[in-house]
């Protein structure tokens, strides 16, 4: 099985033969934002939505990506094509590039493209990602989006990891994290959903408007399952029959327990297999999906 395709600035190679340069500052400063696609049977999922995100974010850091929206999409196509798998992880990033020696502003550098696709990753593993995880709320607080606007995937992600190394401590898969407004926000890399009285609920704010958490959203408005976006307190999730969450690196992902205690029977709740079973479904079929060689085709 292929390990993957790496694209640098114009050059396609093997994972272990991509380098880039200690002295960018996507690693000395963090100034640099990213996304992650993948594809699933040969499809991409919601391609053109995560691009698209990921152009908000390039602005929202003010860095200027050289490649064109449709440039970007044929990348990604073609690190998909040479790996020769079907279900695969893809990430796309722009770094502000590599300053002079001394200098400290940012203007003027040039920027750093890479894009990947390597056989897909399941955040928690398979088994745990299809069956259940658990989490702990952290104490450590998420960085508002008043210091580093959350909508945009960015690397400044010290705060997840002091959180996730937390939950580990306490026996648990992942961390969740509030905000500084005390209410729930996000976990590192997955959106968290709520279900109670059959109701759906996700944080609202300082989290990233997941492209997976809208394809939650399709789901529950398609089969007449009450959805919204709201503010939600951490107390929430000890009094939810059912906790899930969504990420491409897996999906829809249901929550068995969290900070220690049960949630529901222990097992995916009736709401959240449904949701789940539909995704995995659907994506099967192609849902929301292009093939990587029909781009190329083009």
């Amino acid at each position: 099985m292929s390990d993957g395709i790496v694209f640098i600035d114009g050059d396609y190679m093997a994972p272990e033969d991509a380098t880039m340069s200690i002295f960018d500052v996507g690693f000395v400063w963090g100034d640099c934002v990213y996304d992650v696609t993948s594809t699933w049977n040969g499809w991409f999922f919601m391609l053109d939505e995560h691009l698209e995100r990921f152009q908000r974010s390039c602005e929202g850091f003010r860095l200027e990506n050289p490649y064109s929206f449709e440039e970007m999409r044929r990348i990604c196509a073609e690190c998909v094509e040479r790996t020769g798998l079907a279900n695969t992880y893809v990430k796309m990033q722009v770094s502000r590039g590599v300053p002079p020696p001394g200098v400290r502003d940012p203007r003027g550098l040039k920027p750093i493209v890479l894009v990947y696709a390597v056989p897909y990753v399941w955040i928690w593993g398979e088994d745990k990602c299809r069956n259940g995880a658990t989490l702990y709320v952290s104490g450590v607080e998420r960085v508002s989006s008043k210091a580093i606007d959350q909508r945009f995937k960015n690397y400044n992600r010290a705060d997840l990891v002091q959180a996730r190394l937390e939950a580990y401590d306490n026996g648990c898969d992942d961390a969740l994290l509030a905000s500084p407004d005390g209410f729930l926000s996000e976990g590192p890399g997955f959106n968290v959903f709520v279900v109670q009285d059959g109701r759906v609920a996700s944080p609202d704010y300082n989290v990233l408007e997941g492209v997976t958490r809208r394809s939650v959203r399709e789901i529950c408005e398609r089969e007449g399952i009450p959805f919204e976006l709201r503010k939600i307190r951490p107390e929430e999730l000890e009094e939810a029959s059912e906790v899930f969450t969504s990420t491409t690196a897996g999906g829809v992902m249901p929550i068995t327990g969290v900070n220690g205690k049960t949630v529901g029977n222990g097992h995916a709740g009736i709401v959240t297999s449904r949701i789940q079973s539909i995704y995995w479904s659907e994506r099967e079929a192609g849902w929301h999906g292009v093939r990587p060689a029909d781009i190329l085709a083009h």
